[in-house]
């Protein structure tokens, strides 16, 4: 790792750091063991025979060993070889290369599509499995439980739908959440993911059907960040919760299919929807007063008024505003390394953004506070720092002209007699403010696919930057602001290009490889629920998500940034999510946020943050690997 990360910190933390000293003086070195995990002890089991073969947590399969099916009632039901958890994954690979083509309905049935059915019909039976099967081929199957397979799932959920995964609040259940949030069945819920599917990706209102956004990023902080999907003890208990909150939908095509699942209705707005927020809010707090809430997929009139709205009383975040600012400023940063320039230079970054919903903004003003502090963290320093950013919406530049602008927007409005002397104006086009700004950075979060037209990277050619990095972040893959491909093409060869799907990397020629740097939420939120729950914070704070984000971008090397590697493969996933995680830990505790987490307590969090190695191996231990327990029946 790059010694980015303690240099960018070390002057901020400095003071926090020796006034625990005093409190601490003496450093640890002694050698704790942080094992939480369940899986090394025999579990009891209240069943036997087909219905534990029916049950996805404890069901192994081929995999019972001969004492446990002479134990549990399995002899004869199962075949007579046992085969290791291994031979179980081989037979499965397998069989899913075979099968992807006979899975498909029909020609509109991608094989995307196929394999996600391949995979859901595993975790139907055999959750354990399911688990060491994504985590082993993560890179290639989280493009099919996350983006970009999410989307179509989600389109197509009516009629995908087999059993439930999660709960489902409605606009016809107020009133009725608090004894709701009863029904299931965990006395411990560690971490949410709540959708209301008003703008699911770049796909639009979903409705219902945008639960399985939510499914899919859990089972990414089950695969990433190791997040235990069930506790096992004498009872079992779901750890990671999916929600949906349906207050209906806009969709015309919804609301006219009758095998819809969700409310045929128009979406509540105003206070009434307000109201039904608050009041999950208040049972899911009420019930588990721990729980990690993350808000997915909320429109942007709603999405930064339930951020404010909940962040300073409870533990929550908003994925598409924080997560995707978290790793946009990674890419940012990593992009100015790229460009061969020093860290201290990114305030310097003139930076035009395509998109002005909930994730453009949340960008920009994670990047204006990020220059803000490297110039001295005054308001001075704020405000100038507003002056790097143009941004263009779907009604072209936004200027303090603009009538009736969002209020998020408006701190970003270009001062109306200084784009004129740029040669620029109310409304200006985005070609125009590329070719007049001649960017170091063109970043899109816009939804638009394609938006980074031939004529905006032919204008991009202009930039002042001899490598200009191109971010085109809207997913899925088809709303991508342009290719990998479009963009070396068109632009040259000396470029930095992220998006937020995947793409593969191009073949430049004479060897030389064009890098396609997916800048995927995914690098974030597992470390961010993940150090939130270790270190027991009472709330996720603004330097929590920075400290993510700086560890993120310190984790690539410098021989590979400067090859325009700005973020790391998707294979090391579980790697990057302890470091981030680890990050996380250590400054909630420099904020004097941590309390704790199950049998460490504050104090000795803080001991264990004094040294960095014991607070990795802190986040290594805590988290989940999926391994098959050896069962014993107990009579209930």
């Amino acid at each position: 790792m790059s010694n980015f990360y303690n240099q960018t910190r070390a002057a901020s933390s400095l003071m926090r750091r020796l006034k625990r000293s005093l409190i601490n003086p003496t450093a640890v070195t002694r050698s704790r063991c942080f094992t939480t995990a369940e899986g090394h002890r025999p579990t009891l089991v209240h069943k036997r025979s087909l219905d534990i073969l029916h049950d996805p947590w404890f069901n192994k399969g081929t995999a019972f060993s001969m004492t446990e099916r002479d134990r549990l009632d399995l002899r004869g039901l199962l075949p007579p070889n046992v085969m290791s958890s291994e031979q179980q994954i081989e037979r499965f690979m397998v069989d899913l290369k075979r099968l992807e083509v006979q899975a498909r309905d029909g020609p509109s049935d991608p094989n995307a599509l196929a394999k996600w059915r391949i995979l859901n019909r595993l975790h139907d039976r055999n959750e354990t499995m399911y688990y060491k099967v994504l985590i082993a081929n993560i890179e290639e199957y989280a493009p099919i439980v996350y983006t970009p397979t999410v989307g179509l799932v989600c389109q197509n959920y009516s009629g995908l739908f087999r059993r439930p995964r999660g709960m489902y609040f409605s606009a016809e259940d107020r009133g009725e959440m608090m004894s709701m949030v009863y029904n299931w069945p965990a006395d411990q819920v560690d971490m949410i993911v709540v959708t209301d599917g008003s703008r699911i990706l770049g796909l639009g209102d979903l409705g219902v059907q945008g639960i399985g956004i939510a499914i899919g990023k859990l089972d990414l902080y089950v695969a990433a960040a190791g997040i235990n999907p069930q506790r096992v003890c004498y009872s079992f208990s779901y750890l990671v919760l999916p929600v949906m909150i349906d207050v209906g939908t806009n969709n015309e095509k919804l609301l006219k299919n009758p095998l819809y699942l969700g409310l045929q209705q128009h979406r509540l707005d105003g206070d009434e929807y307000i109201a039904v927020i608050d009041e999950f809010m208040e049972a899911v707090f009420t019930r588990w007063p721990n729980v990690i809430v993350q808000f997915e997929d909320f429109q942007s009139k709603w999405a930064f008024k339930l951020l404010q709205r909940y962040r300073n009383a409870h533990r929550m975040f908003n994925d598409d505003v924080q997560g995707t600012a978290g790793v946009a400023i990674a890419g940012l940063l990593g992009a100015v390394r790229a460009q061969g320039r020093p860290m201290i230079d990114f305030p310097k970054q003139k930076i035009v953004v395509a998109g002005a919903g909930s994730a453009g903004i949340g960008v920009v003003n994670a990047a204006r506070k990020t220059m803000a502090r490297m110039l001295g963290n005054t308001e001075h320093a704020f405000d100038s720092a507003k002056s790097q950013f143009w941004v263009v919406d779907a009604n072209g530049l936004i200027t303090d002209k603009r009538e009736n602008i969002d209020p998020d927007a408006l701190p970003f409005a270009r001062n109306t007699n200084e784009a004129g002397r740029q040669g620029l104006r109310e409304g200006s086009s985005l070609v125009e403010v590329v070719r007049q700004v001649r960017p170091d950075v063109l970043l899109g979060l816009s939804g638009v696919g394609g938006l980074f037209s031939k004529e905006v990277l032919e204008a991009l050619k202009g930039s002042t930057s001899a490598k200009p990095a191109i971010f085109a972040m809207s997913n899925p893959t088809k709303n991508a602001e342009c290719t990998p491909e479009e963009a070396f093409s068109i632009v040259g060869d000396n470029i930095i290009f992220a998006s937020g799907s995947p793409f593969r990397d191009v073949d430049l020629g004479n060897g030389q490889i064009g890098h396609s740097n997916q800048g995927n939420n995914m690098y974030l939120f597992p470390g961010i629920g993940l150090g939130t729950l270790l270190s027991g914070s009472r709330i996720i704070s603004d330097g929590m998500l920075q400290a993510a984000a700086e560890r993120l971008a310190a984790y690539i090397t410098e021989d590979e940034v400067l090859k325009g590697m700005i973020f790391p493969p998707i294979s090391k996933i579980r790697d990057i999510t302890k470091e981030v995680a680890a990050a996380v830990v250590k400054e909630a505790v420099e904020e004097d946020l941590a309390e704790g987490y199950r049998d460490i307590d504050a104090r000795e969090l803080q001991k264990i943050c004094q040294n960095e190695e014991e607070v990795l191996e802190y986040v290594e231990n805590s988290m989940w690997s999926p391994e098959y327990p050896t069962l014993v029946y107990k009579r209930g």
